[in-house]
């Protein structure tokens, strides 16, 4: 029972002092706010990155395309040599008439041009559809398929691929720098302001040494009050995570631009989000307190 009544004691003079000092609370909560603000966006951003770069990977498709006037037997041999491939996922044999077929749906003009055709006129050649298992292997598995007999070329975008997930992994690893920075700079910002209130009851501390209290009792108020000022401060941004990301995603209905670049599905996305910005204003503010406590006045 005395342990909860400390505890609670302790928990009373914290939010007591955030509302006596309620200029320096504003400030430190507001810095917060700001951080976590920009460390949402730019958890967003990552987030999404990370999916746009995984659902380009999953897309990624090889074409084989097969030599002309080939026979069945050696499709079947190409077919059971595709097994070997260690990065190969999967693969789909598709036959020139099926492309034409394909292309002839995707646009009228095609469907016109391609009706002409008789299987004898038909120019498309037969390919293999492959899907990689690693996509950072593309390229040795296509270099790999052209020594195939019976493949006559082969193509899946070499050049724009690579640059691509190249691009995507820079853009990815800025964005967590950018957080873990803007989450240093939100610590450094708050146990300077937390100093300040310290400093404004530096004699009030004097006075609980003086009557005989013990460092960790002087401390946990101002560790509490750093968790309140970082709860206050996640608030807004929490808000802004659930309705603004909410609101994205319908009005872009799940997708920027393109199919390609789909967003992430917000439930339950958001509110992990929203935890972990949680967490990072309760830690960034106890942290920036007790730092202040310890390194200032030497408790």
């Amino acid at each position: 029972m005395k342990v909860f009544r400390i505890i609670g004691r302790n928990i009373r003079d914290a939010f007591k002092s955030v509302f006596r000092n309620f200029s320096l609370s504003i400030a430190s909560i507001s810095c917060i706010t700001v951080t976590l603000l920009l460390v949402s966006i730019s958890m967003m951003l990552s987030f999404n990155v990370k999916n746009v770069t995984k659902s380009i990977k999953e897309d990624f498709t090889i074409i084989a395309f097969v030599e002309n006037n080939i026979n069945s037997e050696k499709i079947e041999d190409i077919k059971l040599e595709l097994y070997s491939f260690e990065n190969i996922e999967s693969y789909e044999y598709q036959n020139k008439s099926e492309t034409a077929e394909q292309m002839k749906e995707s646009s009228d003009v095609f469907k016109t041009i391609i009706s002409g055709w008789t299987e004898e006129t038909n120019p498309l050649q037969d390919v293999f559809l492959i899907k990689v298992i690693d996509s950072e292997k593309i390229n040795e598995t296509a270099e790999e398929l052209k020594k195939v007999e019976g493949i006559d070329l082969v193509r899946y975008g070499e050049g724009m691929v690579e640059s691509l997930l190249s691009t995507f992994k820079y853009v990815d690893k800025a964005l967590i720098v950018t957080i873990i920075s803007l989450v240093l700079v939100t610590a450094f910002l708050i146990s300077n302001t937390i100093k300040l209130t310290i400093f404004s009851r530096k004699r009030e501390i004097e006075i609980m040494r003086l009557v005989g209290a013990s460092n960790s009792h002087i401390k946990m108020p101002f560790v509490i009050e750093g968790l309140v000022l970082g709860m206050f401060g996640a608030i807004l941004p929490i808000i802004f995570v659930i309705y603004g990301y909410s609101k994205l995603f319908s009005t872009f209905n799940g997708q920027l631009f393109t199919p390609v670049l789909t967003l992430v599905q917000p439930s339950p996305f958001i509110y992990s989000v929203s935890l972990i910005l949680l967490g990072i204003g309760i830690l960034v503010g106890m942290s920036g307190s007790a730092r202040a406590v310890r390194k200032y006045l030497k408790i």
